[in-house]
């Protein structure tokens, strides 16, 4: 009976590690000027990238949340440019943000590339089938 149970755990538990190998792919979309939207969207980019190393993540960028990706005035560079090195993580922002705001390639985070369009980025995403998480407060 004991050795039924085990294998039946067994098999329980090698479903569920199956179950969530299945890679994902998911566009965060980040708007706010707040701090601490910036370090619980990187937190959140972090940690799932680390829990699924074979699915895709990719942080837009626009609006407010420019400085999130400016080296001088981002609470969280040091973070964004060491996962930037990940395989399966990106971070782009949105260029009409930053001509709006003046701000120059030199300035961002190193490992931050710049689109055209960051509604338009994600809008693409989703088309080709990328989950969608809004960072927000």
């Amino acid at each position: 009976m004991k050795t039924i149970l085990n294998l039946m755990l067994v098999c329980l538990f090698s479903t569920m590690i199956f179950a969530q190998e299945k890679p994902v792919k998911i566009v965060f979309d980040v708007t706010s000027s707040d701090t601490k939207v910036h370090e619980s969207a990187i937190r959140h980019i972090k940690l799932m990238s680390e829990a699924y190393p074979n699915s895709q993540f990719e942080m837009v960028m626009y609006s407010g949340a420019y400085k999130m990706v400016v080296k001088e005035e981002s609470t969280v560079s040091e973070d964004m440019a060491a996962l930037a090195k990940h395989k399966n993580v990106d971070f782009v922002v949105c260029q009409a943000s930053l001509n709006y705001n003046n701000i120059e390639d030199s300035q961002l985070v190193i490992g931050v590339r710049s689109v055209p369009d960051g509604i338009l980025e994600i809008i693409n995403k989703q088309l080709l089938g990328w989950g969608y998480i809004k960072e927000a407060k």
